[in-house]
């Protein structure tokens, strides 16, 4: 079995506990390459981190037209053999991987996998998002009551189920007018049979950016999620695309617009602290400089005498760096993770869901032993991962356990594309710091502020700044979007919950 990808946090979730939030999605098309759909492979194997469920890619050829493939698993074990390559030619295509967070989450069916295919009189198009749509169940229920006939339990096929009304020209023009009626967050890269569309909503809340691989004038034209999945296939980052805008590829060229009414961005800070590769641009900003930077000013704000910074692999490693550098406390690595580790290699018992961290990280007893350790990770969540950590470093023989967290408490869930329990099972929701530290039974937990994340990040926080804001509602409650399909569903408000 080949190495597991040292990016791909699913081991966590595999544990039993699901103590890890988890990006819905990654999308990544390509034009003008021959054998396109290779490239889409090559460039969702290095956005698997943002879906372990399942993958699927959709290409064109002028003489097989369309041609679509849906797997589920990693796109290593999917994606590579001849057989199912060959039946994906063209010059043109699309891919999504995908981790559910709206629809049918935890019973993924196949019906569920994108891109999603619709036939329109001017032709076919396939679209892939990264996102969610706050109000899918209205939109559903108006489209439903209007004659559509749902194949799928994804908010995303509201999408075609709306441009397939929508009395514009052309795909182009439909997706806009159909986009006019979606509320939430949506990064799209979608296709026709001569155009690639990438599209971002007007807060740019998930992350797409555009790459261009050989000269200009006879290269490929590349849309992601990331940048690291240009990185794979050689391509050059051109730059991000905009909050609210669409760009429209043709062999011609890129044509771009903005057919949204502008709004104040609000990029998910969470991207910047665990979700996106550490190995990405975002912003013009390197994500693991971010993160050592965050772990710095965690440093500043939360000191403690210990002997050793130890990271929660892999996430918290870059986080830990800079909380050892700012601290002068020595940086070892007291976790070991197996990366040769997918998902749980027997049968699930339920003595094995114990033992599931176990299975993917082991203590480094040597270094612990004796040590006052310094633990630095991502977020805690359910808390029920962190504990676990905690029993593993004091049975090496730790002296004290110190929790220092990269980002503040997550006290309310994502609407916009993250997996996140119910608000109620999130640990700071209904604890205080000092009751979660008596919970896990460590010897102290602190968080970095939100005033320090944003520092981090190079930001003042403050919805008057003159700088841009981050959407930060997981950590303060402050949605830029109101999620109506979950109010209806009985969700209070930060205001009403107060």
């Amino acid at each position: 079995m080949p190495p597991a990808n040292p990016f791909d946090t699913s081991y966590l979730r595999d544990a039993g506990d699901g103590d890890k939030l988890s990006e819905e999605c990654g999308v990544f098309g390509v034009l003008g390459v021959a054998d396109a759909a290779s490239f889409v492979a090559l460039g969702l194997h290095a956005l698997q981190h943002r879906g372990q469920e399942a993958g699927g890619i959709v290409s064109y050829d002028a003489a097989a037209g369309f041609q679509s493939a849906r797997r589920f698993g990693y796109v290593r074990d999917t994606f590579t053999s001849q057989s199912v390559m060959e039946t994906l030619p063209g010059s043109l295509a699309i891919g999504h991987v995908r981790y559910s967070t709206a629809g049918n989450k935890g019973q993924t069916a196949i019906r569920d996998v994108q891109p999603f295919f619709g036939e329109f009189a001017m032709g076919g198009a396939a679209i892939a998002h990264n996102g969610n749509i706050t109000n899918a169940n209205a939109l559903r229920r108006e489209l439903i009551e209007r004659g559509s006939i749902f194949q799928s339990s994804s908010d995303s096929e509201c999408i075609i189920h709306l441009m397939a009304r929508s009395l514009q020209r052309n795909i182009p023009e439909r997706m806009e007018d159909a986009l006019r009626r979606v509320e939430g967050a949506f990064s799209i890269v979608a296709m026709t049979r001569t155009k690639l569309i990438g599209v971002r909503d007007p807060l740019g809340v998930r992350p797409l950016v555009l790459g261009r691989v050989g000269a200009a004038g006879a290269g490929a034209w590349v849309l992601a999620s990331e940048t690291c999945a240009l990185d794979i296939i050689g391509a050059e980052f051109v730059r991000e695309i905009e909050p609210g805008e669409m760009v429209v590829i043709t062999a011609e060229g890129v044509e771009s617009a903005f057919p949204f009414r502008p709004r104040k961005p609000r990029f998910c800070i969470f991207e910047h602290v665990y979700f996106s590769r550490p190995d990405s641009i975002l912003g013009g900003r390197s994500v693991y400089e971010t993160r050592e930077a965050i772990g710095r000013e965690l440093a500043k704000e939360t000191p403690v005498d210990a002997d050793i910074v130890c990271p929660v692999p892999d996430s918290g490693t870059p986080a830990a760096i800079g909380y050892s550098l700012e601290s002068g406390i020595p940086y070892a690595m007291g976790i070991i993770r197996n990366q040769y580790m997918g998902r749980t290699f027997i049968e699930p018992t339920e003595q094995i869901r114990n033992m599931g961290v176990r299975l993917k990280l082991n203590v480094n007893r040597a270094l612990i032993q004796g040590k006052r350790v310094i633990l630095v990770d991502d977020s805690v969540v359910r808390g029920t991962t962190s504990r676990k950590i905690k029993e593993m470093i004091l049975d090496a023989g730790a002296k004290e356990v110190h929790f220092r967290i990269a980002s503040p408490p997550t006290a309310w869930p994502c609407f916009y594309g993250v997996d996140t329990p119910q608000r109620e099972k999130l640990l700071a929701a209904t604890m205080s710091e000092d009751e979660m530290r008596e919970h896990l039974q460590v010897d102290s937990l602190r968080f970095i502020s939100l005033d320090g994340l944003y520092r981090a990040v190079g930001e003042t926080r403050g919805r008057d700044a003159a700088q841009p804001q981050y959407c930060d509602a997981c950590f303060s409650g402050e949605y830029p979007v109101t999620p109506a399909d979950q109010i209806d569903q009985g969700f209070r408000m930060k205001e009403a919950a107060e």
